[in-house]
């Protein structure tokens, strides 16, 4: 099971996951609570060429669809592109502070030293700024 109730979840996942299963059905199962932000559900409901997900998307009732757009950190903003932006603008928003990958949780220490032990260049004030974020300071 994963180790949090709450999922705030952006379009690759969703999208995979309706491509795998057929419809979100899973994330009922695993979350009490689904949250999609707004910038995300218009990237969904855009459908693409082939509308794909678009209307499994629509029928998953239990997923709390937000609809206004986030205010989005300026360091968010620029850092990722939109639908990555807000999903980690709404779990700040909402305190869901485990960052979730394939269902597991992982702490952001450890993700950055990884980032860094693979070459990418993170500023200290950018570390502490992420760190300070998810309350791991």
């Amino acid at each position: 099971m994963p180790e949090t109730e709450e999922l705030v979840i952006n379009t690759g996942p969703l999208l995979a996951l309706i491509a795998g299963i057929g419809d979100l059905s899973l994330l009922e199962l695993l979350y009490k609570r689904v949250l999609v932000p707004f910038e995300v559900c218009q990237e969904i409901e855009a459908g693409g060429s082939s509308d794909f997900g678009v209307s499994e998307f629509r029928r998953s009732n239990f997923i709390e669809k937000r609809s206004n757009p986030l205010t989005i950190t300026p360091f968010l903003r620029n850092a990722l592109d939109l639908g990555e932006a807000s999903v980690i603008q709404l779990a700040l928003d909402e305190n869901i502070h485990t960052a979730k990958k394939d269902g597991f949780g992982f702490s952001m220490r450890e993700a950055i030293s990884r980032m860094q032990s693979q070459g990418i260049y993170l500023s200290q004030k950018v570390v502490d700024f992420a760190l300070k974020q998810v309350n791991e300071m």
